[in-house]
C-alpha cells in the first residue's frame, strides 16, 4: 500500500476524528487541558503504529501536563479506539506535541514588531 493512498488517508482522518472524541469526552484525567486538539494523525501502512500531533492552548506547564496525561492513558485510549474503529490492527498511538500554532503566533508577533518599528522610523510599508 502506498503511503498516501486513498485508504490510508481515510484511515488517518477517521483515527483523528475518533481520537479527538476520546480526548474530549472519555478521558477524565485532570492533567489534560480542556482546549486540547488533535492536529494531525499519521497511521503506518501496516496499521501497527500511529503518530498523533497534539496542540494544547495554554502555557508550557499545561502542555507538558497534557502530554504526560495522554501518554499515561495510551493503553486506555487504544482500547477505546479498538471499540470505535473496526481495523485489522489497532495502532499503538504515540502522542507528539505540535508547536506549529505557537510558532505561527510567534512569527506573526515578530512581523508586527518589525512593521511597527519601520513605521516609527518613517518607512513605507
Amino acid at each position: 500500500m502506498r503511503k498516501n493512498s486513498v485508504k490510508n488517508t481515510r484511515i488517518n482522518g477517521e483515527v483523528q476524528r475518533v481520537l479527538a472524541e476520546i480526548i474530549r469526552g472519555e478521558i477524565k484525567d485532570p492533567r489534560i487541558a480542556p482546549m486540547t486538539s488533535v492536529v494531525a494523525v499519521e497511521v503506518a501502512p501496516d496499521l501497527k503504529t500511529c503518530k498523533a500531533w497534539i496542540s494544547v492552548l495554554g502555557d508550557e506547564r499545561a502542555q507538558a501536563d497534557t502530554l504526560a496525561g495522554l501518554r499515561s492513558a495510551e493503553g486506555y485510549i487504544r482500547s477505546l479506539l479498538a471499540k470505535k474503529i473496526n481495523l485489522r490492527n489497532t495502532p499503538q498511538v504515540t502522542f507528539i506535541q505540535d508547536q506549529s500554532i505557537a510558532y505561527g503566533v510567534d512569527m506573526s508577533k515578530k512581523i508586527d514588531d518589525v512593521i511597527g518599528r519601520d513605521q516609527e522610523k518613517g518607512g513605507n510599508v
